[in-house]
C-alpha cells in the first residue's frame, strides 16, 4: 500500500485509504496538529511529514502497519514502551490488527517538538560577516 504520486496534500493521502485506515491516519494527523500546531505540513517521500524547526515526524499507511517516523532520538528515549511493536532506529510500526496507541504516540510527539524547539534555541545565530 503506497500513495499515489498525485498526491499532494495530507488531506488527499489520508482520504485515499480505506476507512479503518484513514481514521488512524486522521487521529495521528490531528495528534500533530495539536501538539505542534505551528509545524508546517506537506508530502516528502510520498508521505506525510511534519516539520518544526526541522524535521520533526513522518507517518504511512502500509498494508498491514502505520508507520511512524519520529527520528531516532525518540525510538531510544521511548524504547522500553515500543516493545510490542516491531520498531528500528527511526521508524515503528503500528499493526492494524492492535488498538492505536494515540497515548504513547502522543507523548513521542511531544517529545519530538520539545526536542526541536530546544535545539532551535541553542543553534547559534549566524552572524553577517561585514564587508570590507
Amino acid at each position: 500500500m503506497q500513495a499515489s504520486p498525485s498526491i499532494e496534500t495530507v488531506e488527499q493521502y489520508c482520504k485515499q485509504y480505506p476507512l479503518p485506515i484513514r481514521k488512524r491516519l486522521v487521529s495521528l494527523r490531528k495528534l500533530v496538529k495539536e501538539l505542534a500546531p505551528e509545524a508546517t505540513e506537506k508530502i516528502s517521500y510520498r508521505m506525510p511529514y511534519y516539520a518544526l524547526n526541522g524535521r520533526l515526524v513522518y507517518f504511512a499507511a502500509h498494508t498491514h502497519h502505520i508507520g511512524l517516523y519520529p527520528m531516532p532520538s525518540a525510538i531510544k528515549k521511548f524504547q522500553s514502551k515500543l516493545q510490542p511493536y516491531v520498531y528500528a532506529a527511526g521508524s515503528i510500526q503500528f499493526p492494524h490488527t492492535t488498538p492505536f496507541p494515540l497515548e504513547l504516540i502522543s507523548a513521542i510527539i511531544a517529545f519530538r517538538v520539545k526536542e526541536n524547539r530546544e535545539k532551535a534555541i541553542q543553534k547559534p545565530v549566524k552572524k553577517a560577516r561585514a564587508v570590507r
